[in-house]
């Protein structure tokens, strides 16, 4: 079993980094999607908010280590990719980065420009740095757009997975599910 990325496929750890932050993402935009629904009485008013905002900052930690990861490990062979499936590819991986990086420093804007610090299930907490009235609401409606962008966005790269599995019937997710195939 291969910890590392290798040309033939993915390793462990960035295995493990695709598939918990997609279910996460999902996970937090069905909680998010669900939780603006709520009314004041509703006895998960303030829980899942909390549960929210801390599931986002640990996505965000993981986003950062994942980035690292990926400096740091060789880039798998794509060869088996048309020139345009290649670039396009490249800039939809390297365009979930900025992506989810903005989604969740917009979402810690909402929750800490009235000083309060973010609590991470009771760990650590996430001191607020800019106090700003009114900033929650514009950082609310940044956070709305890039969390349907986001979902969008991993809709048509799960689409373009499938096709190249079922149509084409390359390896590529078979490489991103179980690992460098032997050649």
């Amino acid at each position: 079993m291969h910890i590392k990325d290798t040309p033939a496929g993915y390793g462990l750890v960035s295995r493990l980094f695709h598939w918990l932050m997609a279910l996460a993402i999902f996970g937090l935009f069905a909680l998010g999607w669900w939780m603006v629904g709520l009314d004041y009485y509703s006895v998960y008013y303030h829980s899942a908010p909390d549960l929210h905002r801390g599931a986002g900052i640990l996505l965000l930690i993981a986003l950062l280590a994942r980035m690292a990861w990926r400096v740091l490990n060789v880039k798998p062979d794509d060869a088996e990719l048309t020139p345009f499936e290649r670039k396009a590819a490249h800039l939809v991986h390297l365009g979930f980065y900025p992506l989810l990086l903005a989604l969740m420093l917009s979402g810690y804007f909402i929750s800490t420009p009235d000083g309060r610090p973010i609590d991470v299930f009771g760990l650590f907490s996430v001191p607020s740095i800019i106090q700003q009235k009114g900033l929650e609401d514009t950082a609310g409606l940044v956070h709305r757009v890039l969390a349907y962008v986001t979902v969008g966005l991993a809709v048509v790269h799960t689409i373009a997975a499938l096709k190249h599995h079922f149509k084409d019937k390359s390896n590529i997710l078979a490489r991103m599910w179980s690992g460098p195939l032997d050649r």
